[in-house]
């Protein structure tokens, strides 16, 4: 079987190439394509030329998204992916970042408005064989970075730095996520499955976890990919126990060692990885030995392609699967010696790296740093506690306090165990025992459920 060469320089070209006509297919509610098929020429159209050359906005769901992309990348200038969580009274600032010349839409609200840019029916359609189109450009795929509040960041990847951490070997895996692809996380995975000659499945549009978890379950998905929230998400849901997945991923917040001690307990067959990526940094690296953090050897021998760096305790990456730039009135993406700033606070230790928090997160106590997401590890690690969520409130003598919210485990917790009362008794001095005064909450509040944005992590700004 001949290897599908990443000298390829558009997404067409890769899905027809190498995999002997075995391509991997997409599953959207009822329908199967294979990706190599997709279309998403606006009606009426029998080319791409109006799209040739231009900087071009995809708003559209994911399976349209897919389909434009797979037809667009080296025709377009520029793609630019539109997350599903932002706003349309944004369009006006993107169109002039981006410099775009129109949009490809399935949203009515978009294709009836009056745009200040040319609009266009994204509409997409499976049509096998070859399209025959001559493909040149080395498009730009601009993506938001996710968490963006207030003005969207925009992000210049190309597909080389979005595929440089993907086997380009034929691995006919069955994929499922969590993630939207239309977010660096999910686009991961889209990549994963497309150029690996497997198949994802999506999520049916508004459907529960439940759902697409039976949904995985009956198409036989053998790898998973999501956030810890998801995965806690997973473990709390009745239908969390129908699929039995060869892979769990894990990416996108920090990774705790409670959420791996329960995965690989709950799916003890499947192997267990947890990345560290960002849209701007890219994917830096992969932990595959079931424990949080990563080894302090990362630091000093990563692999040819990919450097690390603690400057100022917050981790640098340089690497080939950086972004190129920000688009935009922003600060260098990368410094002089071309490292990518995360902004995630490490600790090193003797031979293990733990992740401590974002830079902008600290909470203040009397002028000590305290990470919510430390804290948040202890909690978790708690035999009662599923998920948690640690924030600052001010406070007129220290500035502010350690408050948490607190899912229980309904597994273990039922009416033959304490009341709440009790319980958080129990949680703070189990606190006691492991942080030092000031990083200790002062109150618990027991919560049915965590805010979740629709990237699948904690809303932390609430």
């Amino acid at each position: 079987m001949t290897t599908p060469s990443f000298e390829l320089n558009c997404l067409a070209r890769r899905l027809r190439c190498g995999l002997d006509g075995q391509g991997g297919t997409l599953s959207h509610g009822d329908r199967t394509v294979r990706f190599a098929d997709l279309r998403a020429l606006p009606p009426g159209l029998t080319d791409t030329s109006l799209v040739a050359g231009r900087s071009v906005a995809i708003v559209a769901d994911q399976y349209a998204t897919m389909a434009a992309l797979v037809e667009f990348d080296g025709i377009a200038r520029r793609l630019l992916i539109w997350p599903p969580d932002l706003p349309l009274e944004h369009l006006p600032y993107v169109a002039k970042e981006a410099e775009l010349d129109l949009v490809l839409s399935d949203r009515p609200d978009l294709l009836r408005s009056a745009s200040l840019l040319p609009v266009l029916e994204c509409r997409p359609s499976a049509v096998e064989g070859d399209k025959g189109t001559a493909h040149r450009l080395t498009t730009e795929w601009i993506m938001f970075t996710s968490g963006t509040s207030g003005r969207p960041k925009l992000v210049v990847h190309t597909l080389a730095s979005l595929c440089g951490a993907i086997d380009p070997s034929p691995q006919r895996q069955i994929w499922g996520t969590f993630y939207d692809i239309r977010r660096y996380g999910g686009m991961q995975i889209f990549l994963r499955a497309a150029l690996g000659g497997g198949s994802l499945i999506l999520a049916p549009v508004d459907n529960s976890i439940g759902d697409y978890l039976a949904l995985l379950a009956r198409q036989g998905v053998t790898h998973i990919s999501g956030t810890p929230s998801h995965w806690r998400k997973v473990l709390m849901d009745p239908s969390g126990g129908l699929i039995s997945p060869k892979y769990v991923r894990l990416s996108g917040e920090i990774v705790d060692q409670a959420i791996l001690d329960a995965l690989a307990k709950f799916y003890p067959a499947a192997r267990l990885v947890h990345a560290f990526a960002s849209t701007e940094a890219g994917v830096a690296f992969e932990v595959t030995d079931s424990l949080a953090g990563f080894p302090t050897s990362f630091l000093a021998d990563m692999d040819e392609d990919v450097d690390l760096n603690i400057l100022g305790q917050t981790l640098r990456v340089r690497s080939p699967r950086t972004a190129l730039r920000y688009l935009g009135d922003y600060p260098d993406l990368r410094d002089q010696c071309d490292f990518v700033d995360t902004s995630d606070i490490i600790s090193v230790g003797s031979d293990r790296c733990s992740f401590l928090g974002r830079a902008s997160g600290v909470i203040n106590i009397g002028g000590l740093k305290v990470h919510p997401e430390e804290i948040e590890s202890i909690l978790n690690g708690h035999p009662r506690v599923r998920f948690s969520l640690v924030k600052g409130r001010q406070n007129p003598l220290t500035g502010e306090i350690v408050v948490a919210d607190v899912v229980l485990d309904d597994d273990r917790v039922n009416t033959t165990l304490p009341d709440e009362g009790t319980i958080e008794q129990d949680l703070l001095s189990y606190c006691k025992s492991k942080l030092p005064p000031h990083k200790r909450p002062v109150s618990i509040r027991f919560v049915g459920s965590l805010p979740m944005s629709p990237g699948g992590k904690l809303i932390r700004n609430g």
